[in-house]
């Protein structure tokens, strides 16, 4: 939000004001939202926060908008991102050539990553997304993936049996949780990264995130419990960082703001 917007909004939640101000506030976030993202609302799962949607934007990313929402930012890497390039590079040297990236778009981690880590011969790297976006990342990588290494996978269960999992900034996402998913595979890749993941210190949530192009449900998970749920599926969490720079703020629902995301890197112990 610009910092007038913020101020109107703590106004609004004032005690005298909350009354009127929540339908105020709900009017306004269901129009386009220009100035990065806008939250609205609590709710206890992926359905109840589709069903309490706005209809005046799309519900769904998946979307021809969507689709170049994130083109400038080939070839290039985020602050956020050096964790994950760190990691990328040492499992790369370790011998991990198979790799699923969860919520991947166009294949960003991709393009941008290998112009920090060495990609070594064989290596094949697996994108899962919405439907229009890997078409259009299909056709991006026909005239961009040099290296040929770049494919998308239509369902997410083609994880199963990969070596790494990577998902930056997806999770939040998606209508059934990354240990969910895990859970159902006959053999879950033996390493696991996730970044820019938004999770609360003590409960799970979803609210509702206005991306200028659509609103659509976003999960907030609870930060132990995720954990404990990586540990029951046999994944040691070998590594953790904070971003500060990522944060929620959900009006009139203070307790649910998040003053940082957070990143992991899990393993399975060999069997």
């Amino acid at each position: 939000m610009t910092p007038l917007e913020r101020l109107l909004v703590r106004v609004a939640e004032l005690p005298g004001l909350r009354v009127p101000g929540r339908p105020l506030y709900r009017r306004y976030f269901s129009r386009p939202y220009r100035h990065g993202n806008a939250y609205h609302g609590v709710y206890a799962s992926h359905a109840e926060a589709l069903a309490a949607a706005p209809r005046s934007l799309s519900n769904t990313y998946d979307i021809d908008a969507a689709t170049t929402m994130y083109r400038g930012e080939f070839e290039q890497v985020r602050a956020c991102d050096y964790p994950v390039v760190y990691w990328l590079s040492r499992l790369l040297a370790e011998g991990v050539r198979d790799v699923f990236d969860l919520g991947g778009h166009l294949g960003q981690a991709y393009y941008g990553f290998r112009r920090y880590v060495d990609y070594p011969p064989g290596l094949r790297w697996r994108v899962h997304d919405v439907p229009r976006v890997m078409e259009a990342g299909r056709r991006w990588a026909a005239g961009h993936d040099d290296l040929g290494a770049l494919r998308f996978a239509d369902d997410a269960a083609e994880a199963d049996g990969r070596d790494l999992l990577v998902s930056t900034g997806a999770l939040q996402y998606l209508d059934y949780s990354l240990p969910e998913l895990l859970g159902r595979m006959a053999r879950p890749p033996g390493r696991v990264i996730v970044n820019l993941v938004p999770m609360h210190p003590e409960r799970a949530y979803f609210t509702l995130q206005n991306l200028g192009i659509a609103i659509c449900p976003y999960r907030v998970m609870c930060l132990p419990a995720f954990v404990d749920e990586m540990a029951a599926l046999g994944y040691e969490l070998r590594d953790r960082w904070e971003l500060p720079e990522r944060h929620i703020r959900v009006p009139f629902e203070r307790w649910a703001s998040i003053d940082a995301y957070h990143g992991m890197y899990f393993a399975r112990p060999p069997a």
